[in-house]
């Protein structure tokens, strides 16, 4: 863990613990080993540091950003572009978005059903899907419909697209690192939907499947506020378009007031 720690790279020290951890606890389980080591080493490890992930979130420059998206003219065009334009109709993490599978995408139902292995909390997750995010997987289905992923690798199909892909689209885009990351359009969907105050924090915290520290009200709410989860999506891709053609945008604040 020390190499990372010196690196200042505090989260992938505590990663490689857990994942150590995880090793040890195995072994014990099959009579391979008679302790766990790490757990005696949780203290020692500097604190994590919070990670910020750089967002753009004035309605002007959101909707700069999604015209220039529809434009992306760079390596892996044009399945890199739709990518490009899912992200900010979705509220997945990343590396969700980038892995999702052809056989996880029902068109006709509008969802998207995550299996548990792929999610952090390692819960299933369903997604709706708003009348742009269908056009798009659609347009996908038109290109990658044979793969197995919906936007593999530009080298081989076999494999999802890499982690790097959708940032490096955004870098030629003009977008720095401190501006916008692939993991930015979660903080963007986080602050719209929060600041518009017309979603309840239990309806927004599914739709990001954020885990409940309460575990019986975990277990209550896993299948609940499907329909508004429905008709947020949906609420949240028309302003999104509305932004981008550059409509005069009243402020949400006001609006709410109004």
């Amino acid at each position: 863990m020390r190499p990372y720690e010196a690196a200042k790279n505090d989260e992938k020290a505590h990663r490689a613990l857990q994942f150590v951890g995880g090793v040890f606890r195995y072994a014990i389980a099959n009579q391979l080993a008679t302790s766990d080591p790490t757990r005696d080493l949780r203290g020692a490890l500097a604190k994590r540091q919070p990670k910020h992930h750089a967002a753009i979130l004035e309605p002007k420059r959101v909707g700069e950003l999604l015209r220039a998206m529809d434009g992306y003219e760079g390596q892996g065009l044009p399945i890199t572009r739709i990518a490009l334009q899912l992200s900010p109709y979705v509220f997945e993490r990343p590396g969700e978005r980038r892995r999702v599978e052809w056989s996880e995408i029902d068109l006709d139902a509008a969802v998207w059903r995550i299996m548990a292995p792929k999610m952090k909390g390692r819960q299933e997750h369903a997604v709706p899907l708003s009348c742009q995010a269908i056009a798009l997987f659609e347009d996908a289905r038109a290109m990658t419909g044979d793969c197995k992923y919906v936007f593999p690798s530009i080298r081989t199909p076999i494999k999802p697209m890499s982690e790097n892909t959708v940032n490096a689209a955004l870098r030629r885009l003009g977008f720095t690192k401190d501006k916008i990351t692939a993991h930015g359009f979660r903080a963007m969907a986080s602050t719209l939907l929060n600041e518009s105050g017309k979603w309840s924090s239990d309806v927004i915290e599914r739709a990001f499947a954020h885990k409940d520290k309460d575990a019986v009200r975990a277990g209550y709410y896993r299948g609940q506020h499907w329909q508004e989860r429905v008709e947020m999506a949906q609420w949240r891709a028309d302003y999104l378009d509305t932004l981008r053609t550059g409509a005069e945008v009243v402020p949400i604040a006001m609006a709410r007031r109004g």
